[in-house]
């Protein structure tokens, strides 16, 4: 059984920057690559489905994650302080309850 042709990740985004160009067509692209016509339109949607991802300054958003996360620690916390507040207030008072 011959083996899978197995494509680096440069190529990949070679054949979708060609196809996104749209300079060739899919058929033209795909013999000169060696690929499956539907291999170079996979490579093409998937290249734009993530190129919004690829240019995202994730400068803010780390800042907003880091703050998220304080803001939950404290958050959980305070729900731990109360629940041991109410358990010992039901220890207590139970009877009166």
């Amino acid at each position: 059984m011959p083996q899978r042709k197995k494509y680096t990740g440069k190529q990949k985004a070679d054949i979708a920057l060609e196809a996104i160009r749209g300079e060739k067509t899919v058929q033209e692209i795909s013999s000169k690559y060696g690929v499956h016509p539907n291999q170079v339109t996979k490579r093409k949607q998937e290249a734009l489905k993530r190129l919004p991802e690829a240019l995202e300054d994730k400068r803010c958003k780390d800042s907003d994650t880091k703050e998220l996360e304080k803001e939950r620690d404290e958050q959980l916390k305070k729900i731990g302080e109360l629940t041991m507040q109410i358990n010992w207030f039901k220890k207590k008072l139970g009877p009166y309850l």
